[in-house]
C-alpha cells in the first residue's frame, strides 16, 4: 500500500473538501462533500462532544446515507456551519427525499473549542458560522490545503499550533491489476495532549510516515540512559512523562480569572481542544460496516496525540463510504483491512496537520519551533 496521488482524502474518488475561514476572527468551517450520497457512520471517544446529527448515524436508524460533514471550529456555535452547507445543498436539489419535491440534506458536524484563542470573537454573530458553511461548500475542490485553513484556523496541538492535515493510502488486488479500495482521512488537530515526544521535535506517529509528508525525521534520536538503558525504553519512559498539571496551571492564570497577561495564557488553556477526523473509502460498506471501520480508525488517535481521548477532548471519527468497489467474498477480511488503512491514515493525517500549521497568536507553529 502506497499513499495516493496527492496523499489526501480527495485520492478517495467523489470526495471533495471545502474550508472558510476568518484569520481575524482565528476560526473557521471545513466540508468534506462527497459527489453523491454516502454511507456514513461516526465514534465518538472524547469527554467533550458537540456535534449534530450523530443518532442518525446509528446502523439501527433509518438514513442510510449523509450528503456532507461538516468540522468547524467556534464551539457549539460553530454547529450552526452544518445549517449553512444545508442551505447550500438545498439549492443544489440535494437530500433525503421525504416526500415528491420534498428533501432534506443530511448533514452531520462536529465542532472544536477555539474561542478562546485570542481571535477577535466580538466580530462573531449569530450569522458567522451558517456564511462560513455555505462558503466551504462552495469553495469544495479536490485539492486540499493544509494547516492553518478551515476548522484548522484557531486549532491547537499541546502547545504548538494545529492545523487541517490529511492523508491516504491506496491498496492493489492481489493480481495487481485490479485497483483495490483507497482511503483518506482528513483532520481537524487540536487535541489536549501533544503530538511530539516530550521534550523533542519527533512525531508520537513517526513510525508510520510515508515519504517525509511531516519532515521524515525516521526514529526519535533519544540518547541511552545511564544504566545501559535501550532507547525504546527511554521513549517508553518518555511516554510516561506528560506534565497533566501544567494546563491546569495554565488556565487558572489565563485572561478571565484575574489575569491581564494576554495571549501567552490563551495558547495553553485546557478549554481549546478535540480533534476531529473524517475518514472516505472508496469501498462499499453498511452503516455497521462502517461504524466498524470509525471504531478501528480512533486507533490512529492513540498512534499520534498522548494523551488522547480526555474529558476535555471532543474526539470524533466519521465514516464516508462512497460506494464504487464492492467487497470480496470475506467481507470481514475486508473491514479488517479497510480499518487498518483508516488507522493508519490518521495518525498521518494528525501529524501532517500539526506539521503543516504556522505560526500564529501564541501559538508556534511545529517548523518555527524546531528550525
Amino acid at each position: 500500500m502506497q499513499p495516493g496521488p496527492k496523499n489526501s482524502i480527495t485520492d478517495v474518488s467523489g470526495i471533495k473538501v471545502g474550508h472558510a475561514q476568518d484569520m481575524k476572527l482565528m476560526s473557521g468551517t471545513t466540508v468534506i462533500l462527497p459527489d453523491f450520497a454516502a454511507v456514513a457512520a461516526v465514534d465518538c471517544r472524547g469527554g467533550g462532544p458537540g456535534t449534530r446529527e450523530t443518532d442518525a448515524l446509528h446502523p439501527a436508524n433509518l438514513v442510510e446515507e449523509v450528503h456532507a460533514v461538516v468540522l468547524s471550529g467556534g464551539s457549539a456555535m460553530g454547529l450552526d456551519a452544518a445549517g449553512g452547507v444545508a442551505a447550500w445543498l438545498k439549492t443544489q436539489g440535494r437530500g433525503f427525499l421525504v416526500a415528491k419535491d420534498v428533501s432534506v440534506p443530511i448533514v452531520p458536524a462536529a465542532i472544536l473549542f477555539d474561542l478562546l484563542n485570542g481571535g477577535e470573537k466580538s466580530a462573531m454573530d449569530e450569522h458567522t458560522y451558517f456564511e462560513f458553511g455555505k462558503k466551504a461548500a462552495v469553495n469544495a475542490g479536490y485539492e486540499c490545503p493544509l494547516g492553518n485553513v478551515g476548522a484548522g484556523t484557531g486549532a491547537k496541538a499541546g502547545k504548538l499550533k494545529g492545523g487541517i492535515g490529511t492523508a491516504s493510502l491506496q491498496q492493489n488486488q492481489d493480481n495487481s491489476v485490479e485497483k483495490g479500495f483507497t482511503v483518506g482521512a482528513l483532520a481537524a488537530v487540536s487535541p489536549f495532549g501533544s503530538v511530539t515526544l516530550p521534550g523533542l521535535p519527533d512525531f508520537w506517529a513517526w513510525p508510520f510516515e510515508r515519504n517525509a509528508e511531516y519532515g521524515g525525521r525516521g526514529a526519535p534520536k533519544v540518547l541511552s540512559a545511564k544504566g545501559g538503558k535501550s532507547e525504546i525504553n527511554k521513549i517508553n519512559e518518555l511516554a510516561l512523562d506528560f506534565d497533566l498539571e501544567s494546563p491546569f496551571k495554565d488556565t487558572e492564570h489565563s485572561p478571565g480569572n484575574g489575569d491581564k497577561s494576554g495571549n501567552d495564557a490563551f495558547a495553553n488553556s485546557v478549554s481549546t481542544n478535540t480533534t476531529l477526523c473524517v475518514v472516505a473509502t472508496d469501498a462499499v460498506l453498511t452503516k455497521a460496516q462502517a461504524q466498524r471501520v470509525a471504531i478501528m480508525a480512533q486507533d490512529g488517535f492513540a498512534r499520534a496525540i498522548r494523551p488522547v481521548h480526555t474529558p476535555f477532548d471532543g474526539d470524533t471519527v466519521f465514516v464516508l463510504a462512497t460506494g464504487k468497489i464492492p467487497l470480496s467474498k470475506m467481507p470481514p477480511i475486508d473491514i479488517a483491512r479497510l480499518g487498518m488503512m483508516a488507522a493508519d491514515c490518521v495518525a498521518r493525517a494528525i501529524a501532517r496537520g500539526v506539521y503543516a500549521a504556522e505560526s500564529l497568536g501564541a501559538w508556534p507553529g511545529y517548523r518555527n519551533s524546531v528550525q
